[in-house]
């Protein structure tokens, strides 16, 4: 997405694009899916013949202002209402998007600290658990997702003079399609800790990033230590809230709450205090209760990154190996059922998927569920050949050390398209 909509340009005069600099790698994002793609997979040509950047910049002087014009008047489904139902748009699905903001949500160290949404699942209606001689239900499951470039809260998106044309991917409606494809699943939505001009999200708080987000990765940025911190933390506040309401999920749309007001619950390493909770216990009478991240079977957890999110789970590959030698965080990679990369993208020229055996056959060990699912977007660009070859060995080593790979290549008969690039959340 925008972060990744980058090709090899001359160097543009104008005040508005940043980069002059020879040879400098840069291409604006709200362009990248109309006229800065080739015009088919395979298609050779550069994509500067295509669309010219002085013909860009001229077509978006003359009909710019009136699209924009039009266009804030606009919703992808049908107003900020709808878009809050998610792709339904039914009353049903508008009395399900129950969402939670949490803001500044500390980690593994008091310095680093993320918001995040939350969506949980539907409440059971009462008299409706498991009867006599029926299976007890399963541990509570949670989707924990990392999104891409440009993506932010719908309000943010919808008067944003660009990013409005991408507002049905937002991190509520988002969390809404999460909801459909993990049912009874509670959705996490982990926003980036810094968004570079409004638009390339970067993830300091689990990788090395540079400007723009494209990462440096390492074996010991404590990626894996902050993200089961950054859960335990975003348990005990979220559940401490809900249970403030006097209803299990009663809780108002887009919330706002206030960042960990019991400071007392929680520590810099993300572990609650009381013996009680150190030990997985929570007290019998709380209507609403989260498993524990650090205790294996008392909770699951399904990763998925879309786009650049994807440089936080390729963060979490390189580290595994001495992850695991912390008992805490070894626990919680036991918990980790699946990770699904969707279109995996950075602005950097390398390291866009995993292809070191050694991290990889690693990872083949842990059992964990691997899916990869991609577009022509990403995989078919010839401008960035290295994503659809890094994509390949990611997934031909992992096969070799016996992992079956769900790999899908979606829209492979349509031409490359950013519409189709974020569409893979509808289809995965």
């Amino acid at each position: 997405m925008a972060g990744e909509l980058w090709a090899r340009l001359r160097p543009v005069e104008g005040p508005t694009h940043p980069s002059r600099w020879a040879g400098a790698i840069y291409r604006e994002p709200w362009a990248g899916g109309r006229c800065g793609r080739a015009a088919g997979a395979r298609l050779a040509a550069p994509v500067s013949r295509c669309c010219p950047p002085a013909a860009a910049a001229l077509l978006r002087g003359l009909v710019g202002s009136a699209f924009l014009c039009l266009a804030r008047n606009m919703s992808l489904c049908g107003g900020p209402a709808a878009c809050a139902a998610g792709p339904s748009g039914s009353p049903a699905a508008r009395l399900r998007a129950q969402w939670l903001r949490l803001p500044d949500v500390p980690g593994a160290e008091p310095q680093r600290a993320n918001e995040l949404l939350l969506l949980p699942p539907s409440p059971t209606p009462a008299g409706e658990g498991p009867g006599p001689g029926q299976p007890p239900p399963q541990p509570q499951h949670h989707v924990v997702y990392f999104p891409g470039d440009v993506q932010n809260y719908h309000d943010v998106m919808s008067s944003h003079p660009e990013n409005f044309q991408w507002e049905h991917w937002s991190f509520e409606n988002v969390a809404t399609m999460l909801a459909h494809r993990f049912p009874n699943s509670f959705i996490w939505v982990v926003k980036c800790s810094r968004m570079h001009l409004h638009k390339f999200s970067c993830y300091d708080n689990f990788v090395a990033s540079n400007m723009f987000g494209a990462p440096e990765h390492s074996t010991d940025y404590g990626a894996f230590k902050h993200l089961r911190a950054l859960l335990v933390n975003a348990f005990r506040v979220s559940q401490n809230i809900l249970l403030s309401q006097k209803t299990t999920y009663g809780v108002h749309k887009d919330a706002k709450i206030t960042a960990c007001k019991s400071q007392s619950a929680l520590t810099s390493n993300g572990c609650p205090v009381a013996e009680k909770e150190r030990n997985g216990e929570i007290s019998d009478n709380c209507t609403l209760s989260f498993g524990t991240p650090t205790i294996t079977g008392a909770a699951s957890f399904t990763l998925v990154g879309f786009s650049k999110g994807c440089v936080v789970l390729n963060q979490l590959l390189y580290e595994l190996k001495e992850a695991k030698k912390d008992k805490n965080t070894d626990a919680f990679i036991k918990n980790i059922k699946a990770i699904y990369w969707l279109d995996g993208g950075h602005s950097g020229g390398s390291s866009t998927w995993v292809t070191h055996p050694a991290v990889l056959k690693e990872f083949a060990q842990t059992g964990i569920a691997v899916h990869a699912h991609v577009t022509p977007y990403q995989v078919f660009d010839t401008m960035r050949s290295w994503i659809g070859r890094e994509h390949e060995k990611f997934v031909e080593t992992l096969e070799e050390f016996g992992v079956q790979v769900n790999d899908e290549l979606h829209f492979a008969d349509e031409i490359p398209s950013l519409d189709n690039h974020f569409r893979v959340h509808e289809v995965f």
